[in-house]
């Protein structure tokens, strides 16, 4: 088996009240609650954007390279000495950097996470993260209209700022990149029988990681990564880097038009997140119609067997109006879209999937209501 857990739709988890006991099940709830909450603490913007400054200015690299006191570190930064020292200060007492001589600062473990190689580089102002931390500012919106409170802050969509803005793009797409290659679990079929699998479709599958990541593994497969021109750009150096440019197609192109048809899976990996339920909907419609009548429609992330925590896709509902959903709420897109969720579980590296089928007769009366 190549997943950790595996349940037909047969066989689904309980998710009614624990017996005896008024309240939710345990995967309808966040984390627990502390019993004390320092709500100032909580509501403190200092230590946040410090983070992103320290980050954009690339602080932690120069003390990596020795650069450590703290009119040298101003000049190599290209910042004002007193205010930077305020900055790291702020931060040393928070437990990130060191001061163990008075104007001289250290990396400690904290703070070489904030190294631009590190897992926390995305914090960067000067591009996508950057547009991302001032999308909070449209939080508000989002709440009194229903709608992203993205366009409230820029002027449009997130998704028409990408489009506007090439360097803002680049760095989105990266980004997307760098996240999917460290996250390129290439066990997304739940019951590992690749032997009747020929042919996967990435659909939105950015620069192609995942789908490069699939293809070594799998050296009888072929796959077709379907993206925007601009996002798919990179694909060719990420196959090739991979040993797979021989067996990679790619399809420039937006994922709401017709897709190529008659693939074994069509991957939607972290796709469906990004998206409102008409849109979803839409999607997998386009999924249906390409994968019938024997195909499948793999999806591996934004689904979950109960409730997600609650603070998940709060950025999402802001700059997209996506959300994660649960498996009943995405049993019911499918549903709508022509598909049937025939089985779900988790991935080895814990992520959980939903694979789908057509549903035979309304495959077709679902794609012509999108011509």
């Amino acid at each position: 088996m190549g997943v950790n857990a595996f349940s037909n739709e047969q066989q689904n988890t309980d998710n009614g009240l624990e017996a005896g006991r008024c309240r939710p099940p345990r995967q309808w709830r966040d984390d627990p609650v502390p019993e004390k909450v320092d709500v100032d603490s909580l509501s403190d913007l200092a230590t946040p954007w410090s983070l992103r400054v320290v980050v954009t200015l690339g602080v932690a690299e120069q003390l990596a390279a020795g650069v450590t006191e703290i009119g040298d570190l101003a000049r190599h930064v290209e910042c004002d000495r007193d205010c930077l020292a305020r900055v790291l200060r702020h931060l040393v007492g928070k437990g990130v950097f060191e001061e163990p001589v008075e104007g001289e600062f250290a990396l400690n473990e904290a703070a070489r996470s904030l190294l631009r190689s590190g897992p926390l580089r995305g914090l960067a102002l000067d591009g996508h993260g950057g547009r991302s931390a001032t999308a909070w500012n449209g939080l508000l919106a989002t709440v009194r209209t229903g709608q992203p409170g993205y366009q409230s802050v820029f002027g449009r969509s997130f998704w028409a700022d990408l489009d506007a803005d090439s360097d803002l793009a680049a760095s989105y797409d990266a980004n997307m990149g760098r996240r999917a290659g460290e996250a390129s679990d290439p066990a997304i079929l739940l019951d590992d029988a690749w032997t009747h699998v020929g042919h996967v479709v990435d659909v939105g599958g950015g620069t192609g990681e995942t789908l490069a990541e699939i293809l070594r593994v799998r050296p009888t497969v072929r796959g077709t990564l379907v993206d925007l021109p601009r996002t798919v750009a990179r694909s060719t150096e990420v196959f090739a880097a991979a040993g797979v440019a021989d067996r990679a197609a790619v399809q420039g192109q937006s994922f709401f038009d017709p897709l190529p048809a008659g693939a074994d899976v069509y991957l939607l990996k972290r796709l469906l997140l990004d998206w409102p339920d008409e849109q979803a909907v839409a999607l997998l419609t386009r999924c249906a119609e390409a994968a019938a009548p024997h195909g499948r429609v793999v999806v591996v992330g934004g689904v979950s067997p109960g409730r997600a925590a609650a603070s998940a896709g709060l950025l999402m509902m802001v700059q997209t109006g996506g959300k994660p959903r649960t498996l009943d709420e995405f049993r019911g897109l499918a549903a709508r879209a022509g598909l049937a969720v025939t089985a779900s579980g988790h991935s080895p590296s814990g992520q959980f999937v939903a694979e789908c089928r057509p549903e035979a007769g309304s495959t077709a009366r679902k794609a012509n209501a999108l011509r």
